[in-house]
C-alpha cells in the first residue's frame, strides 16, 4: 500500500551530525515538527531555528511552501529567518574589513530568500546598505584597496540591495538623490568593476521603471551618450544591461525628451555598435540581451508609428512636388505643380488616374544611402500599411529583427519594399477597390512569414518576399488547411489515442531487441582515457545482463559464453543518468567534458553496487536507457523514442486515412439506430 499523500520522507542535515531520516506529516504545524527535529539533537529553543532547503538556493521552509517538499529531498536544520538576519545585520557593521566582506557576501546570497528579505528589511537593513554606499568617498576606498578588493565589497553590498528591492516589499521612491548620484557615478566612470557596474546599472533600471520621480533624478544624471561606451565591450551582460536602462529612459521619457533621443537612437553611430558589438558578435545572443533588442526595437517603432501616422502639412511645397512626379512617372502625362486649369477639373483627373492604380506608390530612393517615405492623405494603402508594418515588425513576434539594425533608415526601406510587394500581389490578384482588404490580409501573410525566418538584411527579406507571391501563399494555406482539418478533428484525435499504445510497444521491442544485440563500450579513466572496453548485453528471455571485459573492440556481436559477469534483471533497483551517476561524481569526474556527462549512465542495484557505462554515442545512449527503463516498467522518455514516436504515428496514421482521402471526415459518429420490431429477416441457415 503506498504511503498517505500527507506523509513525506525526507533527510535531515545537522552541522557536525549524521542526516537524519524521517517522516513528515503534512498536517502538523511545521513549528512542531521543527521542535521534534531540534529534541531528536537536544538542541533547546526550537523557536531559534528553521528548517531550509539544502540545495543552491538555501531556501528557508515556511508554511506556504511547505508542500513544495517532495519524497528524498534533503533539508537543513539552520537559525530562523529572523536570528540569520540579526547576526547579519551587525556583521555588516563589524570595524574588521575581512570580517565584513564575508558578511555581505553571505547577505547577497541570502537576500535571494523573500522570507529572510522580510526580516532583514524589518530591521531597516535596505537604509543600512544605501548609508555604506552614500558614505562611502574616493579618498576612503583607495584606502581599502591596500587591504582588500574594494570591489568585491561594492559588488556584494549592490548585489544584497539588488536581490532584497527585486522582491517589491519597499517601495524605489524613498531613496535619496545622494544615493542616486552615486549609483550614476559607478556608471559614469570609464573604468570600474565589472560586478558594481552591471548592479548599477540593474539599479538605474529598477529606478526608472518603478518611479516616474526618480527617472526625473536619474535622468539629470545619465544620458544614453555616457551609456554608449558600455555597448564597445564584449561582456554580454554590461551591453544587456545598457540596453535596459536605454530602454527604460525612452520609455519614461516626456515626448519632447523621446524625440530626442529616438534622434541619437538613430544614429549610424549607435547603430553601427549594437550591430557589431552586440548582433554580430561571436558570442550567440542569450534570451535577456534578444529581449532588450526586441523592446528597444517596439519603442523606436511606436514613436515612428506616432511621427508617420501624423497628417502631414499640405502646403509643404517639396511634398507636393514629389507627389506630383510620382504622379507623373506612374501615368505617363505631363503634370506640373504649377499647371493652370480649375480645381475641378484637376480633381477629376487625379481621381480617375487613382482609380486606376488602385493605390498609391509614394515612396522614392534619391540615393542608395537615403531612403524617405512621402505620407499623403490621397490613399488608404500607405497609412493602413504603415500601421500594418510597424505591428508585424515589433508588436506580433515578440523577438528582435537583425535587419532593423543594418541601415540607417531601416523602416523606411521596410516600408518600400512592402509597399512594392503590395503592388505586386495586386496586380496578381487582379484586385479592384473592393478586394481592398483582401489584398491586405495577403500581404499581412507575406510579410508575417518572411519575418519569421528573421533574414539578417533588408535584400534577404526582399529576396524571400519575391519567392512568396500569391500562388504561393495560397497553396501554403491550402496545405496548413488540410493538415489541420485531417489531424484535429475529434475522430482523428481519437483515432491517434488508440494507436500509440501500440506504437509504444513496437519502439520497446525495438530498443530491447538492440539490447540483445548488445553494445561495446569503451572504459574511462580519472586520470587518463586508456584503450579498453567492455561488451554487455541482454539474454534473448530479457531475464540477465551478461558483461564483461574486451582486449579490443569486438568486430560483431560478442557470444554470452564470452561474458563472464551477469545481472539479474530482478536485481536492478534504478537507472541514473548524467551528473547522477555514481562515476560522474567521483575525483575525477569533474575532468569529464560535457560530452561524455550527457553520455552517462548508471544502472544501481543491490544496496550501493552499481554498474557504469558511457554510451559510445546519443543513439547508444538513448537505446540503452530506453531498453532499461521499459525492462523496469518505466517510461521511455529519450529524444530518441519522441522523434520514433512522431514518425511512426504520423505514418500509420497517414497509412489508415490512405482510403479517406478527399473525404469529409464528420466530427460525430453517426446516430445509432433503432432496433428493428423483428428479426424475421435474418436468415435461416436450416
Amino acid at each position: 500500500m503506498p504511503p498517505p499523500s500527507d506523509i513525506v520522507k525526507v533527510a535531515i542535515e545537522w552541522p557536525g551530525a549524521f542526516p537524519k531520516l524521517m517522516e513528515i506529516d503534512q498536517k502538523k504545524p511545521l513549528s512542531a515538527i521543527i521542535k521534534e527535529v531540534c529534541e531528536g539533537w537536544s538542541l533547546g529553543n526550537h523557536e531559534n531555528f528553521a528548517l531550509q532547503n539544502a540545495d543552491s538556493t538555501n531556501f528557508y521552509i515556511t508554511e506556504k511552501n511547505r508542500n513544495d517538499i517532495k519524497n528524498g529531498s534533503i533539508l537543513r536544520l539552520t537559525t530562523s529567518p529572523s536570528q540569520t538576519a540579526a547576526q547579519l545585520h551587525e556583521r555588516i557593521q563589524s570595524s574588521s574589513m575581512d570580517a565584513k566582506l564575508e558578511a555581505l557576501k553571505d547577505l547577497a546570497n541570502s537576500s535571494r530568500d523573500v522570507t529572510f528579505a522580510q526580516e532583514f528589511i524589518n530591521l531597516d537593513g535596505i537604509s543600512l546598505l544605501t548609508q555604506m554606499v552614500e558614505s562611502g568617498t574616493e579618498r576612503f576606498y583607495w584606502l581599502l584597496l591596500l587591504c582588500f578588493s574594494f570591489g568585491d565589497l561594492l559588488s556584494f553590498t549592490l548585489t544584497a540591495f539588488v536581490e532584497l528591492m527585486d522582491h517589491g516589499i519597499v517601495s524605489w521612491d524613498t531613496f535619496s538623490v545622494a544615493f542616486i548620484k552615486k549609483i550614476a557615478g559607478y556608471v559614469n566612470k570609464s573604468a570600474m568593476d565589472t560586478a558594481v557596474l552591471q548592479r548599477s546599472l540593474a539599479i538605474l533600471e529598477s529606478m526608472v521603471l518603478n518611479s516616474q520621480d526618480l527617472y526625473q533624478k536619474v535622468a539629470q544624471e545619465i544620458t544614453i551618450g555616457q551609456l554608449i561606451p558600455h555597448l564597445q565591450g564584449t561582456d554580454q551582460d554590461i551591453q544587456t544591461y545598457t540596453i535596459a536602462v536605454i530602454n527604460a529612459l525612452f520609455l519614461k521619457a516626456p515626448e519632447d525628451k523621446r524625440q530626442e533621443m529616438a534622434h541619437i537612437l538613430a544614429q549610424k553611430q549607435l547603430r553601427s555598435i549594437i550591430l557589431s558589438n552586440v548582433i554580430r558578435s561571436p558570442k550567440p545572443i542569450n534570451d535577456e540581451m534578444a529581449h532588450q533588442l526586441y523592446v528597444l526595437q517596439v519603442l523606436t517603432f511606436n514613436l515612428l508609428e506616432d511621427r508617420m501616422m501624423t497628417k502631414m502639412d499640405p502646403q509643404d511645397q517639396a511634398q507636393r512636388d514629389i507627389i506630383f512626379e510620382l504622379r507623373r512617372i506612374a501615368f505617363d502625362v505631363e503634370c506640373e505643380p504649377n499647371n493652370s486649369g480649375s480645381i475641378e477639373k484637376r480633381k477629376s483627373m487625379y481621381t480617375r488616374d487613382y482609380k486606376k492604380l488602385g493605390f498609391i506608390v509614394s515612396h522614392t530612393h534619391t540615393h542608395k544611402h537615403l531612403g524617405f517615405i512621402v505620407r499623403c492623405d490621397l490613399g488608404r494603402s500607405p497609412r493602413v500599411l504603415t500601421c500594418m508594418a510597424l505591428q508585424l515588425a515589433s508588436e506580433n513576434c515578440h523577438d528582435f529583427h537583425p535587419m532593423f539594425f543594418t541601415h540607417d533608415r531601416s523602416f523606411e526601406e521596410f516600408f518600400c519594399i512592402c509597399i512594392q510587394l503590395l503592388n505586386k500581389t495586386w496586380k496578381e490578384m487582379r484586385a479592384t477597390s473592393e478586394d481592398f482588404n483582401k489584398v491586405m490580409q495577403v500581404v499581412r501573410d507575406q510579410i508575417m512569414r518572411a519575418l519569421t525566418q528573421k533574414p539578417n538584411s533588408l535584400d534577404q527579406l526582399k529576396s524571400r518576399l519575391q519567392n512568396l507571391s500569391y500562388t504561393e501563399i495560397l497553396k501554403i494555406r491550402q496545405s496548413e488547411r488540410m493538415n489541420q482539418e485531417d489531424f484535429q478533428s475529434r475522430p482523428i484525435l481519437e483515432l491517434r489515442e488508440k494507436i500509440q499504445p501500440e506504437i509504444m510497444e513496437l519502439i520497446k521491442q525495438q530498443r530491447l531487441n538492440r539490447l540483445c544485440d548488445g553494445t561495446c563500450f569503451r572504459k574511462i579513466s580519472s586520470r587518463r582515457r586508456q584503450d579498453k572496453f567492455w561488451y554487455c548485453r541482454l539474454s534473448p528471455n530479457h531475464k540477465v545482463l551478461h558483461y564483461g571485459d574486451l582486449e579490443e573492440s569486438p568486430q560483431g556481436e560478442v557470444s554470452h559464453d564470452l561474458l563472464q559477469e551477469k545481472l539479474p534483471v530482478a536485481d536492478i533497483k534504478a537507472v541514473v543518468t548524467g551528473k547522477d551517476c555514481p562515476h560522474m561524481k567521483e575525483k575525477g569526474a569533474l575532468k569529464q567534458n560535457k560530452e561524455v556527462l550527457e553520455l552517462a549512465f548508471s544502472v544501481l542495484y543491490e544496496s550501493d553496487e552499481y554498474l557504469n557505462f558511457i554510451a559510445p554515442d546519443k543513439h547508444e545512449y538513448c537505446v540503452w536507457t530506453d531498453g532499461l527503463n521499459a525492462l523496469l516498467g518505466k517510461e521511455m522518455t529519450s529524444d530518441f523514442t519522441k522523434s520514433d514516436m512522431d514518425t511512426l504515428l504520423s505514418m500509420e496514421m497517414k497509412l489508415r486515412l490512405l482510403d479517406l482521402e478527399n473525404i469529409q471526415i464528420p466530427e460525430a459518429p453517426p446516430p445509432i439506430p433503432k432496433e428493428p420490431s423483428n428479426y424475421d429477416f435474418v436468415y435461416d441457415c436450416n
